[in-house]
């Protein structure tokens, strides 16, 4: 069964490729990250969509079914995902634009897919796995993306930073929190899956504090800021009131 799927990982490793060349044939005055991302964001939308799907719609729910034998579903969009991070941990490593967090998050990612492919079960919270992971994901680029053009500093960049924080703490952070737990005190997962899920678990609890980090000193340079402004304000009122006096 795992190596029937090889022609469809390998079509979707080809058609991710073939996106990125795309894009850097549409985009020739653009960097090469610029395409990458853009295939990464157009990854994020897909694979959100149909992770949702599956786990809102098709079933079944991954909270009280892990460890469940995969649907045919489940099956395309693992692969599909499966094609996509071989070829951006590809590109990462051939670039060197990533550290050693990201690539132990591609690397686990795909050996969690490669796992539930192989054994033909626990697709159901790999795919779940997979909606927590990519939800933040269009965010993040559409956050390089201003900083690249120039629109970063703006209101516009503000609601983006905020929405990013707020997901990745209450979706991957609480919500994975959910999750790990049904996953560890259910007894049908493997042992090894669950060892999986607590890597991945631990991955983003690294990038949060990050993000946390990331999200203070903004904060406190917002306040200061505000301070500044707020100060020159008075000041000029008082300075308005002096002259008329």
């Amino acid at each position: 069964m795992a190596l029937a799927l090889c022609p469809q990982v390998l079509c979707s490793l080809g058609g991710w490729l073939s996106l990125y060349i795309s894009f850097c044939h549409l985009n020739k005055h653009r960097s090469y990250e610029w395409s990458c991302r853009l295939v990464t964001f157009t990854h994020g939308i897909l694979s959100i969509g149909l992770s949702a799907y599956i786990g809102f719609i098709d079933g079944p729910w991954p909270f009280t079914h892990p460890g469940s034998p995969n649907t045919p579903l489940q099956v395309h969009v693992l692969c599909l995902t499966l094609g996509y991070f071989i070829f951006d941990l590809g590109w990462c490593i051939y670039f060197q634009s990533e550290g050693p967090l990201m690539l132990a998050h591609h690397t686990l990612s795909i050996l969690g897919i490669i796992m539930a492919l192989v054994l033909g079960e626990s697709g159901t919270e790999v795919n779940a796995v997979l909606f927590g992971s990519e939800i933040t994901n269009p965010l993040l680029q559409m956050r390089w993306f201003l900083r690249e053009t120039g629109h970063y500093h703006s209101f516009t960049g503000d609601v983006v930073d905020f929405l990013f924080v707020a997901l990745f703490t209450g979706v991957r952070i609480g919500v994975g929190a959910r999750l790990l737990f049904c996953e560890m005190v259910s007894p049908k997962p493997k042992w090894f899956v669950k060892v999986g899920g607590v890597a991945m678990y631990a991955v983003s609890w690294c990038f949060m504090f990050s993000i946390w980090r990331f999200a203070w000193r903004k904060s406190i340079k917002k306040y200061h800021a505000w301070r500044s402004r707020l100060s020159e304000e008075r000041q000029q009122k008082h300075n308005g009131h002096l002259k008329t006096h």
